[in-house]
C-alpha cells in the first residue's frame, strides 16, 4: 500500500509525470515535482546542514539537500518502528507494495535497517543473533482496472525489476491476482469480480470495496506464508484524506482505529511506520536518490477527479495543502487525539515486554484495558460497531438462525457459509450497507452473493461472538448456581434496575 502524489484507496496510482521529471543542479524540486525558483528567493544551501547545496525544497518551507532529506525521513520512520516495538529480530514482515513512492521509500528503509542488524551482527562476538526477515506482496489489480495483458505484463515487469534487483535478491515476492480471494480458478474469480463491480451503482462504495479485498488478500498471503506483521505505506497525505473521507461517509466512530501506527485487529497485525511522513517528501526523496517508482492505475484515474467521494477529498485536501504547507499534518494530528481502540497495539510478548521501556511513551495513548476480543467489527471493512449497533444487530436476527449449524459449519470448517442476505446486511456497518450492500435496492441481495466467502465467514463469526458479547455485558447481573433461593428482595431490585440501565 503507498501513497504517492495520487493515491486510491490503500494502493498508490503513481504520481504525475512532473513529479519524475529531472532538474538541474542549480534549481530546486519543490513538493509537486515542478523546479523551484533560485537566487535570493530561497537560500542556496541546505538549511539543515549548511555546507550542501540544496535540491529540494521540503514542504515548501525549506531547502534540504537530498542527504538530509533522506535522514529526516528515516529518523521518523525509526522513531515509529521503535517507540511502537514495530520490528523485532524473530518478526517475518511483509510489505504491502504498488511501486509507488511511499512503498518504495519503505522497502530501501526496511533494508537498510536489516542491513545495520547484519552489521551489527557480523561484529560482534555472538554471531547467532538473529536478524529480522521480509518479504514483498504486490496484489496485481489488473482484472478489476480491465487492463491488458501488456499493460498487467509491464506493471509487474516494473515491480520485478525494482524487488528483485542485482543488489537485493533475497527478498521473497508475492504477486497475486486480486481475484483469488474467491479461491477459485482465475477465470471464475475474475467473473465474480468483474460481476460484483458491475453490480454496485455508488461509485464511492466501489472503490472503497476493492480497497477491503486488497486488504484481505494480503493478509491471505501473510497467513499462508507466516508473516508475523503487514506494513502498510500510508503516510500523513492518505491519512488526513481518509480523516476527511471518514467523516463524511458517516466512519466516525472506527476513525480512531484507522489512524494510529497499529493495527491488530487482523489475524496479522498492521503497522504504519510513514505515518508521520508526508506524501511530496517521499516523492521528493524518490526522485533524488533516483529511485525508480511504477505508475499504476486506479478506478479513480480512469473514471476523472470527481469519481467519488474519495477522490473529491482528495482533490480537497490538496487545494488546503497548497494553501497552507502544515493542513495534512494539521488534519492528521488532530485525528491522533482521538481516544484508540484496544486493538491499537501488539499483543504483549515477552520480548515486546523487554522492549516496553521503549515505547512507553507511544503506549500510554492506548487502552489501559484488553478488550480487543470484545470488538464486533464489520464482516466487510473491519470497522469495530458500537454499543447501539450490537443491539440493532441481535434484533435482526430474526428466530429461525440456527446457530448451532452455524457454529458446526465453522468447526467443520467448510467453504460455503451461507446467511440470509437481511441477516448479513445488519451485521455490516451504516455505510457499508448504504454504499456497497444497497439493501433497499433490488442489487443489493445480488452483490451479497458475489462477496467471498471469508466476509461471510466472519460475519457468522460475528453473530456467535455477539452472544458471548451480551453475556459479558449483564454477567454481574446474573446469578450463580451457588446462590440458590437466598437472594434478598433488595438484591433483585438492584439486579432489576442494572437490565433496565443496560436495555436503554
Amino acid at each position: 500500500m503507498d501513497c504517492g502524489v495520487q493515491c486510491n484507496g490503500a494502493f498508490c496510482s503513481g504520481g504525475t509525470p512532473e513529479a519524475s521529471s529531472s532538474c538541474s543542479s542549480s534549481s530546486l524540486v519543490c513538493g509537486n515535482g515542478r523546479k523551484g525558483k533560485t537566487g535570493n528567493e530561497i537560500h542556496s544551501f541546505c538549511s539543515k546542514c549548511k555546507e550542501k547545496e540544496a535540491q529540494v525544497k521540503a514542504n515548501q518551507t525549506e531547502g534540504l539537500c537530498g542527504d538530509c532529506l533522506h535522514a529526516t525521513l528515516l529518523a521518523k520512520f525509526k522513531g515509529a518502528v521503535n517507540s511502537n516495538g514495530m520490528i523485532l529480530p524473530t518478526d517475518k514482515l511483509l510489505l504491502a507494495f504498488s511501486g509507488g513512492p511511499a512503498s518504495r521509500v519503505a522497502l530501501e528503509f526496511i533494508r537498510e535497517i536489516q542491513s545495520k542488524v547484519q552489521r551489527d551482527s557480523d561484529a560482534s562476538k555472538d554471531n547467532s543473533l538473529r536478524i529480522f526477515q521480509f518479504g514483498v506482496a504486490f496484489v496485481d489489480e489488473s482484472a478489476a482496472l480491465q487492463l491488458t495483458f501488456h499493460e498487467a505484463c509491464q506493471v509487474i515487469e516494473g515491480i520485478k525489476s525494482i524487488v528483485s534487483d542485482k543488489v537485493h535478491q533475497q527478498e521473497d515476492l508475492h504477486i497475486v491476482p486480486i481475484e483469488s480471494i474467491w479461491s477459485t480458478d482465475d477465470s471464475d474469480g475474475k467473473q465474480k469480480l468483474s460481476d460484483l463491480l458491475e453490480s454496485m451503482q455508488d461509485a464511492t462504495g466501489k472503490e472503497d470495496l476493492l480497497g477491503y479485498i486488497r486488504l484481505q488478500v494480503l493478509q491471505k498471503i501473510a497467513v499462508e506464508h507466516g508473516y508475523s506483521k503487514l506494513i502498510l505505506g500510508l503516510c500523513t497525505t492518505r491519512i488526513a484524506t481518509h480523516v476527511v473521507a471518514s467523516t463524511v461517509k458517516g466512519q466516525g466512530y472506527c476513525l480512531p482505529g484507522d489512524v494510529q501506527y497499529v493495527d491488530a485487529r487482523w489475524k496479522v497485525p498492521v503497522l504504519l511506520p510513514l505515518r508521520d511522513c508526508v506524501a511530496k517528501e517521499l516523492t521528493m526523496l524518490c526522485h533524488v536518490n533516483s529511485w525508480k517508482t511504477i505508475f499504476t492505475k486506479a478506478l479513480s484515474t480512469l473514471a476523472g477527479s470527481h469519481f467519488s467521494v474519495n477522490s473529491l477529498v482528495e482533490s480537497f485536501v490538496a487545494l488546503l495543502q497548497e494553501e497552507n504547507p502544515s493542513r495534512e499534518r494539521t488534519i492528521a494530528r488532530t485525528a491522533e487525539k482521538l481516544k484508540p481502540f484496544g486493538f491499537n497495539r501488539l499483543p504483549e510478548t515477552d520480548t515486546v515486554r523487554q522492549l516496553s521501556h521503549r515505547r512507553s511513551d507511544a503506549s500510554q495513548h492506548c487502552r489501559s484495558d484488553d478488550n480487543t476480543s470484545l470488538e464486533l467489527l464489520c464482516p466487510i471493512c473491519s470497522a469495530p460497531l458500537n454499543e447501539k449497533d450490537f443491539m440493532e444487530i441481535r434484533k435482526g436476527f430474526g428466530t429461525n438462525l440456527d446457530l448451532t449449524s452455524l457454529q458446526a459449519a465453522l468447526k467443520n470448517r467448510e467453504t460455503r457459509l451461507d446467511l440470509p442476505s437481511p441477516v448479513f446486511h445488519c451485521l455490516c456497518c451504516p455505510s457499508c450497507q448504504f454504499q456497497i450492500l444497497q439493501e433497499q435496492k433490488p442489487s443489493g441481495q445480488f452483490v451479497y452473493s458475489l462477496l467471498p466467502d471469508i466476509m461471510k465467514k466472519r460475519a457468522i463469526e460475528n453473530i456467535i461472538s455477539n452472544d458471548s458479547w451480551m453475556r459479558r455485558r449483564i454477567e454481574d447481573c446474573l446469578f450463580s448456581d451457588d446462590d440458590g433461593d437466598e437472594v434478598q428482595d433488595a438484591d433483585l431490585e438492584e439486579v432489576t434496575k442494572k437490565m433496565e440501565k443496560f436495555g436503554k
